[in-house]
């Protein structure tokens, strides 16, 4: 009957339509989050650009992130935003073109980069630092020559350093030799000058130029240990002799490199970390593509640890602990056995070395 008829059903909502709005808020996000890093590396790259004047560096930068601010959310038409992308190029072409330079009035610490001369197995180091500290600022100048031969080379120590223990440390290098010959040190950092200390958003922006610190672990570690305040932690690499050799034959072009032709350090593409690990994979080292613990190098030796290149015979934690050697280092001062007392107790190195 009529009156028995039921309403026909309504069609079921879409169980999935709220998928595109997502898509779309997503997309939304990903453009005004690229807008935002675009509008702030071109007002940073102008601030911490080569122009000599520091106010009108920031003048300029201002004036950059308040028009990009204005041609791409307050008034976004095509003029404004073709001009904004007219700047922008300028931006980019202008920061390509700033050069590093090797003539910049540098620190005492780093104002006589290492130069190396290679003669088969046998390598003499010229502008080896040797320098006698009293506090971090307070030091006595000394350069020496040193020769090594690369055949001797035996084993490598990968040294972490914090200022606070935590995600970013620096990390270096010692190249032990079975000769009796001591450890050659080397340390990738920046290059300050006179007035200039460590920032991490300038070492984005071709602040710093890159060098290649080789001394005496009396110089490097103390240094370190002593008068910086920082927690220091060596571990021997297990790598055969061949491969320590090789990766030192790359430090060797490298610093020759740099001393012909400068190079920025970038602390995301040239630092202190990365670029032991490219070296490392280089000559065949098992860091197969970059990670983010690559970055994160206060995490460095767990990382290593992970990968069997540290001494597994402990437990990290354990490992760790009995690796820190500012105990040690304090303990050996100045004296000539320095590197043989820092390694005296280390888990993973000979009793006897």
């Amino acid at each position: 009957m009529p009156g028995d008829q039921t309403p026909p059903e309504r069609p079921a909502k879409n169980a999935i339509g709220w998928i595109p709005r997502l898509l779309r808020g997503i997309l939304r996000v990903l453009k005004y989050f690229g807008q935002f890093l675009l509008i702030a590396w071109g007002s940073l790259a102008i601030f911490f650009s080569n122009l000599p004047w520091p106010a009108g560096r920031l003048i300029l930068a201002l004036a950059f992130g308040a028009f990009a601010v204005f041609a791409l959310w307050i008034a976004p038409r095509p003029k404004w935003r073709w001009t904004l992308v007219g700047a922008f190029t300028v931006v980019v072409i202008w920061y390509t073109l700033i050069p590093p330079s090797n003539d910049r009035p540098w620190r005492a610490e780093v104002a006589r980069p290492p130069r190396v001369v290679v003669n088969g197995d046998r390598v003499r180091f010229m502008d080896y630092r040797h320098f006698t500290y009293r506090s971090r600022d307070d030091f006595d100048i000394r350069y020496e020559e040193r020769e090594v031969d690369i055949s001797r080379l035996s084993s490598v120590d990968l040294l972490v350093s914090y200022w606070k223990v935590g995600p970013v440390a620096h990390t270096f290098l010692s190249f032990n030799f079975d000769d009796g010959t001591l450890p050659v040190c080397i340390s990738i950092e920046t290059r300050p000058e006179v007035g200039e200390g460590f920032d991490p958003l300038a070492s984005l922006f071709k602040q710093f130029e890159l060098v290649y610190v080789v001394g005496d672990e009396r110089d490097l570690i103390r240094l370190r240990t002593d008068h910086r305040d920082e927690e220091v932690f060596m571990y021997r690499l297990r790598i055969p002799p061949e491969s320590a050799r090789a990766l030192f034959r790359v430090y060797l072009d490298r610093i020759n490199s740099l001393s012909e032709k400068p190079e920025w350090y970038h602390l995301l593409k040239s630092s202190c970390t990365i670029n032991v690990i490219r070296y490392s994979r280089a000559v065949g080292g098992p860091h197969r593509r970059f990670e983010v613990k690559h970055f994160l190098n206060g995490l460095i030796d767990a990382y290593l640890f992970g990968l069997g290149i540290l001494d597994t015979s402990l437990p990290f934690s354990e490992l760790r602990q009995r690796s820190h050697i500012n105990e040690a280092a304090r303990a050996a001062g100045d004296a000539d056995d320095f590197s043989a007392r820092i390694r005296k107790l280390l888990p993973g190195i000979p009793a006897n070395e």
